[in-house]
């Protein structure tokens, strides 16, 4: 009988130890679970999808701090882009240098308001010369604030003559701002200055 019960309480140790063993293992596998389902969830919330031509393009939704660099540059080659990119026409000039301006500090200003007080602007108009930008390189140091770029580029000045090629290589800053219409990437210049513009090609037309 004292046998019989030896084996019954056997018994039911190893029921009893199985049992918790298949309970911890179970509270481990939905606790795997739903880490893994929460995880793929928060993965999903990250992701938006955009629509074009009946399709939808899956797209990540990243911070600011990781696109920095890439808005920086293009925030700096846009502004070169319309402060110097020039045609014989007043109501044009004034429209790309007023766009630019939405992109910079009063620097921008000054410079404009003393390119325009040597007849820079009216030569421009005068002789029917068109001036086109070639961005070279911009490059941004957003590691400390505010963010220091230079820029390189070329200016293509078209003379009803001749074509002259000049150098571009200006400085500044750039520091957080608000985004708008006006200025997508939230960035503003400040403190812009022009290190280098001299003439480095002339060609007979």
């Amino acid at each position: 009988m004292f046998q019989h019960l030896n084996n019954i309480e056997t018994a039911f140790k190893h029921v009893r130890l199985f049992t918790m063993v298949v309970v911890v293992v179970c509270a481990a596998l939905c606790g795997f679970t739903i880490y893994y389902c929460m995880s793929r969830l928060s993965q999903a919330a990250e992701k938006i999808y955009v629509l074009a031509d009946g399709k939808a393009y899956g797209a990540e939704i990243s911070t600011r701090t990781d696109n920095l660099p890439v808005e920086a540059r293009d925030h700096v080659s846009r502004f070169h882009e319309l402060f110097f990119t020039l045609s014989p026409d007043e109501k044009a000039i004034e429209a790309r240098v007023a766009s630019a301006f939405y992109m910079a500090d009063r620097s921008a200003k000054e410079a404009y308001d003393a390119l325009k007080e040597n007849g820079y602007f009216a030569a421009v108009i005068a002789g029917n010369v068109s001036q086109e930008l070639k961005v070279d390189s911009v490059q941004v140091n957003t590691s400390t604030f505010p963010y220091y770029f230079r820029f390189y580029g070329r200016q293509r000045i078209i003379r009803p003559s001749v074509i002259l090629t000049r150098s571009l290589v200006t400085e500044g800053y750039l520091r957080d701002v608000d985004r708008s219409d006006h200025n997508s990437h939230g960035l503003l210049i400040e403190r812009w200055v022009t290190l280098d513009n001299r003439d480095i090609l002339t060609e007979k037309r």
